[in-house]
This record gives C-alpha cells, structure tokens and sequence, in this order.
C-alpha cells in the first residue's frame, strides 16, 4: 500500500498487525468448533482466547529462523498459551488459515468499497437532479452531435455505477469462503463438522471442496468486479478531463483558494484530480491480470500466487476505496458553466440542429438522399467557414422552395431534443 492512497480505515485492514489478528480469529474459532463437538473441553478453550496474543517483532524474529510465517506467527502465539497451546492448529493446514483469514479481511474491505459506491451514487443523483434541464450538446466520436441535458449524462453514469455495484455485491458473496480441510483439503485429520462450525460462526460458506487452498478463481472474479470500478471511474473522469479542456470549459474540478495548478503558468487549473483516478484505473486494471495468472497453480497447490495476493489484493481494494472517494469528492465540487455548454450547442449557426432539417425536407416530399445532399452542403459550409448554419439554409432556394422562414425557425428550437428527458429519468432516478 503507498500511503499516499491509502484511507485510514481501509489501511488498517491490511496492516501486519491486523493480517495475524485475521489469524489468531480464525485459529480460535476452529479451537471454538472442537468445543462445541465436545473434542477440546470449553473451559480450556475460553482460557485460550483470553490468553492468546502475538508481537509483530517476536514474530519477524521467529520468521528469520524458520523461514515460514504461519509457523512464526503460531509459534508466537503458542508463547502466550503454555499447555494451553495444544489446542491451536489442531488438524490444520498454514492454508487453512491464510485462506480463511483472507476471506474475511475481504469482507470486511468490501463492505468499505459498497459504502463507497453508495455514497458516490448519492452524489450522482443530486448532480443528475440539479442539471436535469441544463442543455449542453452531446458528442460522438468526439464531435458534436445534438443536445441533450448534463443531467441526462450524469444519469447514464448513474446507471453504470449502480450496475457496478451489483456485480461487486455479487463478487463479494462469491468470495466469501473459507476452508478448514487440512492438508490437501481431504480432512484426514480434522472432522468436516469442525469446518462447518468454523466457517458459519465466522459469517463465511465452507467452500465445496478445497485442495488445500481455495480456488483462485474466485479471488481473479473478485479482482475484475474491482477493475470494473477503477475503469468505469476512468471513463468518468476521462469525460471531465476533456470537458474541463480550455476550448471547450464546460465543466471544471472544483479549485482550492490557494491551490496552485502550475510551478511556472500561474493562469492554470488543470483537471490533476481526474488525471490521478485515470493513472490509478490502470494499476488496478494490471493487478487484475496477475488475479487471472494466479489461477494455473501446481497440482492441489503452490504459493506462487502468495507472493502477487499480498500486493494486489492490499493495493486494489485500497486504491478503489480512494478512488470512489475522491471522485464523490469531485462530484460534489464540480463546478459547471451552464452558460459555455448553451454557447456551445449554437455553435456555426445550430448545425447540430441537421438531422431535424434533413427530416422536415423528407417530409416536404424529397428523397432521402436529396435531402441528405442539401442539408450536408449548408451545414459543411457553416463548419469550415466559420458560418451560420440556419442563416445558409434561408439563402438556399433548394430550401426555402419547401420550407418557410417560420417553419425554419420553429426546427431551431432546443426544447425539442429535450421532450423525453424525463422518459430517460424515469427509468434511472424516478422510479
């Protein structure tokens, strides 16, 4: 984790100190589990929990000599226990442990990202309801194309972000296994009843069947659920990047009093905030990639996946709770210039108005593609000529031998793109 995108809450999650925690959990509640089946006598076990303790340092210098870090964490621990330690590990695999305790620092992490995404959905929605009517012009391949709303933008990434959640929610039950199965998952030396226990008494499903790990499978789905957040969160602020761009300034990130957005231009307010999440996007992206490579491991398991899950699990879920993060925040502080998205849309005389002129001439009884002809040599002229679109189609004879001056006037009228904004809102914000 890289301090410098990393929220308090989610970094304590994956902290030293709360990775041996997840595990001194996990290993309590199988000792737990032997109780209930009457194995280890419950008093005994309630000593334990009281007693069982680790030191971060104890355990880096046990590691040093063992070269296995369950084996020094439980040594660690067992320090603290005396007889009591026969009551750890009984039966189980480093696996075992790992596996579960991860699953549950993935829970836990989840529910932060969920909170995210709920919280910057809000944000959204009162974005989309504030510019409902603000008119702006749409693009397409990166060219104006007609009007819509801001509002009628936003509500498109509403749309995506809530899906988003859906397959995260989703991703993040998939996950929620955990396995309690010994060595090579065959339960030779521990009851299967200890793992189901375990596991319902920890929130978590035992997974079906484990071979000595837990498929990695489901940690590669629940990778792509977060790079689908990271990348959709790019496409967002991509969007606000190019809208923020001096030529066209519809829309800028919100600007500190004394904030600075350059060591030698001082006129400039650059969108860093949106370029950061679109560097971030990728990082979580790649991450995702080795989530997938780590699927192909040795027969019943090897740990060349432990290596890339200690950085890519850590980072991805601390940099998407980041990321949804600043982007509520700049959701929230977005400021928009109503009145360059309006001067925008009159640009060359209203050529963005073509395809209803090309309808009106259909409709005065010209084919398609005589219509197409006439209505693309006024609108080309106005675009490389600097002209006015609506001005060229009241010199053209081609035109007015069909349409009246007032019928000219009546098809340059923004309300008409605008009739079934709230068809659209129905369906994402309305319902």
């Amino acid at each position: 984790m890289i301090e410098r995108y990393a929220r308090e809450e989610m970094k304590k999650i994956w902290d030293l100190q709360s990775k041996f925690r997840y595990y001194l959990n996990v290993e309590i509640a199988v000792a737990e589990a032997y109780a209930e089946l009457g194995t280890f006598p419950k008093d005994d076990v309630e000593e334990l929990k009281k007693k069982a303790k680790f030191d971060l340092k104890r355990i880096d210098e046990i590691e040093a000599e063992v070269r296995h870090d369950v084996i020094a964490f439980l040594t660690c621990v067992n320090e603290s226990l005396g007889s009591l330690a026969r009551y750890m590990h009984v039966g189980m695999t480093s696996s075992d442990v790992i596996d579960t305790a991860f699953a549950l620092q993935i829970q836990d992490s989840g529910k932060i990202i969920v909170k995210d995404l709920d919280e910057t959905i809000q944000s959204l929605k009162e974005l989309a309801n504030k510019h409902r009517n603000t008119v702006c012009i749409g693009r397409s391949h990166g060219i104006h194309a007609e009007v819509m709303t801001f509002g009628v933008k936003i509500c498109s990434w509403i749309d995506i972000l809530e899906r988003q959640r859906a397959n995260f929610i989703h991703a993040l039950d998939e996950i929620n296994v955990g396995q309690i199965s010994g060595p090579v998952g065959t339960y030779s030396n521990i009851p299967p009843e200890v793992e189901q226990i375990t596991c319902k008494n920890l929130g978590l499903r035992p997974a079906r069947i484990s071979t000595q790990i837990i498929a990695r499978d489901y940690h590669a789905y629940f990778m792509q659920s977060l790079a689908l957040i990271a990348s959709v969160i790019e496409q967002f602020a991509t969007e606000i990047r190019h809208l923020q761009r001096t030529e066209v300034l519809e829309v800028e990130e919100g600007f500190g009093k004394n904030q600075k957005g350059s060591s030698a231009m001082p006129h400039k307010k650059n969108p860093v905030l949106s370029e950061n999440l679109c560097g971030l996007a990728r990082v979580v992206r790649a991450n995702s990639i080795a989530a997938l490579e780590n699927i192909p491991l040795w027969h019943e398991r090897d740990i060349s996946h432990s290596s890339a899950e200690r950085i890519i699990f850590p980072d991805s879920l601390t940099l998407v709770d980041f990321m949804l993060s600043r982007f509520n925040g700049i959701v929230q502080n977005l400021n928009v210039h109503e009145k360059n998205m309006l001067k925008n849309t009159d640009k060359f005389g209203g050529i963005v108005f073509s395809q209803k002129v090309l309808l009106k001439l259909i409709e005065k009884g010209l084919t398609r593609e005589e219509a197409y002809r006439i209505v693309q040599r006024n609108a080309i002229d106005a675009f490389e000529n600097d002209g006015d679109f609506r001005v060229n189609l009241l010199n053209d004879e081609d035109v007015t031998k069909l349409l009246t001056p007032v019928e000219i006037d009546e098809i340059f009228n923004k309300e008409e793109f605008l009739k079934n904004i709230n068809t659209i809102y129905s369906k994402i914000l309305d319902l």
